[in-house]
This record gives C-alpha cells, structure tokens and sequence, in this order.
C-alpha cells in the first residue's frame, strides 16, 4: 500500500488516498485514531469497508465521504478501492458490453435475461473480492486499523461473496438494488454473520421479488430487512442511522 495524497477534513478525519499496485483507494480515518496511531496506535479503530456500484470513485465521491465521516463519528475506520474496469482503471470490453445490452433491455422494458446478469456481475465479483481481500490485508496492517470488520453497500454480489468466504467480516449492510446471478443465491445460503438489508421498494433497478428471495436465501440467525419507499438513490436518513446502529452493535 502506498499513500498518494492526505488532508485533514473539517470535522477532524483524516482523508488519504492510496494505490495498492494498480488500484487507487481512499482511507478515512476518525481523529482519534489517526491521534492514537502517532501515540503508539493504543486505540486501534474497527473497520468498515465501503462497497458501491461500478461508476468510479470520482463520481462517487460524494456519497463515499459522507458515509466516511458518519461513520468516523462513531469511531470507525472505513476505506474503498475502484472496482475493476472503473473510474481510471483500463477497460474491460466484455463487461461494457454486458452493461450495454443491460441498458438495451431496460430501456426497451424487455426482461433482463440471465445470461445478461451473469455476464454483467459475475466477472466483476471473481475480480473485486480478492482485491478487496488484499486490501483488507494492508489495511489491518496500519497500527491504527484493528478488526472488528464489516462490510458496507453494494455491489451485493461482492458483499455476498466476501461475507462467504472472507472470516475476518463480522457483520455486513448489503444495498439490495442490483442484478444477482442464481449462482449467488447458493453462496448467499452459506452466509451466517448478522446481516443489515437496505431495500429500496420502487427502485428502478431492482427486482423487488428477487431481493426478498435473496434476503430469505440468507442463513443468518441475526438478519433484517429495511424497506422504504423511493428509488434507488431516495434511502432516507433514518435508514443510514439505523445501518450505523447496526455496526455500533457488531463491531465495537
């Protein structure tokens, strides 16, 4: 891991950019973490890791930060990395050609067949999950950083299948609000850390009936589901507030 940029934002968080080989990434860190870690790191932070969709994290910079800073409010580390073939990251032709015919079916409201989403999300997850393993290797390495760790947002696909086979994820916030393959529904049944859903009921691009069949596919003895009204970017404050809770719960 290697920083590339650092700023102190209002609030006291300390923002850094980092590359871990080719992948760009943002770590932000609480103040009193980033104090403790020039004090011989005697309070290491928990981790969250901060999912989201495949559009760059320039354009998403926005949201990122400011889950970042509520969640270094609670005392929180969080950190995420671009998603292969995003933001700066060199193309990848055959999952640009999934999204096209993706944005095809959608607009001419045909179904979005299977082979469609498999080729849409599952090249994406074999790729994302063991760079977010090795991210998560040099991220605990940081006298600041300690576990507990949870994952939060989506791609879902990823977050399902890191909770499945990554153990150092304690409890994970997934999105419900993209296309999964079947296959996942097999890796979703073999999850069994406490789960927090956030579903959006009329999200424009999701499968309402398909979310609910996931979260019932999930073998967590601790799992809710939070549904509100709206579309995919109208989750309410409230919801963010009880995701938050949720971590406070599992992680500290």
């Amino acid at each position: 891991m290697h920083f590339t940029s650092e700023q102190r934002l209002d609030d006291g968080v300390l923002e850094r950019g980092f590359t871990l080989g080719e992948i760009p990434g943002i770590l932000w860190t609480p103040a009193s973490a980033s104090a403790s870690a020039s004090a011989s790191a005697s309070a290491p932070a928990p981790l969250i890791l901060l999912g989201h969709p495949p559009l760059g994290l320039r354009k998403m910079y926005p949201r990122l930060v400011a889950r970042g800073r509520h969640s270094a409010a609670d005392g929180f580390a969080t950190a995420t990395i671009e998603l292969p073939g995003s933001g700066d990251r060199p193309r990848w032709p055959a999952v640009e050609q999934a999204r096209a015919d993706l944005r095809r079916a959608m607009e001419a409201s045909e179904p979005v067949s299977d082979e469609i989403v498999d080729a849409l999300t599952l090249p994406l997850v074999e790729k994302a999950v063991p760079e977010w393993q090795a991210a998560l290797d040099a991220l605990l390495s940081l006298p600041e950083i300690g576990g507990p760790v949870g994952y939060s947002g989506g791609v879902i696909s990823i977050g399902i299948r890191l909770a499945a086979v990554e153990p150092r994820i304690s409890a994970a916030v997934l999105f419900a609000g993209s296309f999964v393959p079947r296959a996942m529904f097999e890796e979703a049944r073999r999850i069994t850390i406490p789960l927090h859903v956030l579903l959006q009921w009329d999200d424009e691009g999701n499968a309402r009936q398909a979310a609910l069949d996931l979260f019932d596919a999930f073998n967590s003895k601790e799992k809710s589901l939070h549904a509100n009204m709206g579309g995919h970017t109208g989750v309410p404050q409230f919801a963010g507030d009880a995701a938050a809770r949720f971590f406070a719960r599992h992680l500290k």
